[in-house]
């Protein structure tokens, strides 16, 4: 049998960047094919991997591959996973859920990656993928730096606050948080923090509507008073998507934070 991580296709796919390879991967999760996008700069020499954990479910959220040759032209090797059931992958994406095995064996993958340094792995998590991200710090003790832009940490709080995704969390999660109060603590970091090694830096618009401010105050309140490393950058006037040229200098000073982590 197959180990998670396993790559067992992998296609060459349009890139926009001359000097970066992108490649569309299927591999192995939980004996499931799982399909994501693989970036990777064409100079032969050890990059820092980037694991690139996207926000929304199904079709909306879906990776975008400008986003991910960004991040791989700052010097990284990017995997971003559709998760499990998305773009010809097999099996069901719940929220948070088992579909948590899709990031934590796409780390596995970049850390069996000949180009990556395997002690230099980040996690990057957008919208729901804050979620993943923060997870699959907590259960990759290797993870070298934690990004989450505009992320969910308690989903919960996502249920109360969007109206409009309360029937999809229903019929993913299986009930209401009243009803399954475990199933969404599972599904919320906030209560595992004690075993993050990592440092955190968070991003967040204050107009934020998708995903509110609130959850990323939750995440740093719950890490400062664990003694953990977090740096926060709120944004007054910044919703759930940066105008373009905040956003290359927001992303320019993430991946900066990053490359400048386990340095010391």
């Amino acid at each position: 049998m197959l180990v998670d991580g396993h790559i067992i296709e992998k296609q060459r796919y349009p890139s926009p960047n001359p000097r970066i390879d992108l490649f569309l991967v299927t591999y192995i999760c939980q004996g499931l094919k799982i399909k994501g996008f693989l970036a990777e700069p064409k100079e032969d020499k050890l990059y820092d991997g980037f694991l690139y954990l996207r926000g929304g479910i199904k079709n909306v959220g879906k990776v975008r591959i400008g986003r991910i040759i960004q991040f791989a032209s700052e010097g990284f090797v990017v995997m971003a996973p559709f998760y499990r059931g998305n773009q010809g992958g097999e099996g069901d994406e719940d929220f948070g859920g088992d579909d948590r095995h899709d990031a934590l064996a796409a780390f596995k993958l970049l850390e069996n990656h000949l180009k990556v340094n395997p002690n230099r792995i980040h996690v990057f998590g957008f919208s729901r993928g804050g979620v993943m991200a923060l997870i699959t710090a907590i259960q990759h003790e290797r993870t070298c730096s934690i990004v989450c832009w505009g992320g969910v940490s308690d989903m919960s709080l996502t249920y109360d606050e969007r109206k409009d995704l309360r029937r999809m969390m229903k019929r993913v999660i299986g009930g209401t948080p009243r009803k399954y109060p475990g199933r969404y603590k599972w599904r919320t970091p906030l209560y595992e923090l004690e075993n993050l090694k990592a440092p955190v830096l968070i991003i967040h618009g204050e107009k934020d509507e998708n995903v509110s401010v609130e959850h990323s105050h939750r995440l740093e309140k719950r890490l400062n008073e664990l003694g953990k490393e977090v740096k926060s950058l709120y944004f007054e006037n910044f919703t759930h998507y940066f105008p373009p040229h905040e956003n290359r200098q927001t992303v320019k000073q993430l991946t900066e934070w990053m490359k400048s982590q386990g340095l010391k």
